[in-house]
């Protein structure tokens, strides 16, 4: 991974249960290891990094990834609301610019790679996971503290950073004409040095946490984890409602 982790233990104090200078990331990273490592496992992933998934899956995925896009912008918004300083007030803000104006334009250009136009991607209705992962986190970036915006924001970035690097590694992975693109963007500088700062974000807001509220912040980095192995389920099963 190109984020690096220190790996040194979290300790506390006796008194007060407060972080004592460790790295509350390297916590987080252990914590969601076997999800990552199952999601990496899962064929979605596995058949795209070899260049074998079927491009209708994929479609639906982006289509889906347009929506999640949306809401997660949202969360950028949010955060530069919540922040109290105003260097970071002003990262969320470009972040928000960015994924408006730049990815979710990459996404409208990207799907014509596939024959869909952009009034069929701006058409797509939420599938039920969609649905859930998107509200989960909201929910918790309107209600929690920064530091859960974060930590609930964090685990798709983060993820993506690490099957990013994995992929770009792997023999072939980038022959693909239509899967290169997806693996360069999430294997590059630039996303890496956006995942390294809210890595460092969270560290900053973790310092001065409580065990209790730093189990909280675990416990929405695990739930968003998961969340994000059910979209990559979601898009290889091509999710739709029941009824």
């Amino acid at each position: 991974m190109n984020v690096v982790i220190q790996t040194t233990r979290k300790t506390h104090d006796k008194e007060g249960g407060k972080m004592t200078g460790k790295r509350f990331s390297e916590r987080l990273y252990c914590s969601a290891q076997e999800i990552w490592t199952k999601s990496q496992q899962h064929p979605f992933l596995v058949e795209l990094k070899a260049g074998t998934l079927d491009p209708e899956c994929f479609i639906y995925y982006l289509k889906q990834d347009y929506l999640y896009l949306l809401d997660y912008a949202k969360m950028y918004a949010i955060g530069s609301m919540k922040a109290e300083d105003l260097e970071t007030k002003v990262k969320f803000a470009e972040l928000l610019h960015s994924t408006l104006s730049v990815e979710m334009e990459y996404h409208r250009q990207y799907v014509g790679h596939f024959n869909v136009t952009r009034e069929q991607l701006e058409q797509t209705s939420p599938s039920p996971t969609t649905i859930s992962y998107t509200k989960y986190i909201l929910d918790v970036a309107t209600q929690g503290s920064l530091a859960e915006l974060v930590a609930v924001l964090l685990p798709c970035m983060w993820s993506y950073r690490e099957i990013g690097s994995e992929f770009v590694k792997f023999p072939g992975a980038l022959d693909h004409p239509l899967y290169r693109e997806w693996i360069l963007m999430y294997s590059s500088d630039s996303f890496g040095e956006l995942t390294h700062w809210c890595i460092g974000l969270l560290d900053r807001l973790a310092e001065n946490l409580h065990e209790q509220e730093l189990t909280r912040l675990e416990e929405h980095f695990v739930i968003a984890s998961k969340l994000e192995y059910m979209f990559w389920d979601m898009a290889y099963r091509q999710e739709q409602w029941p009824i």
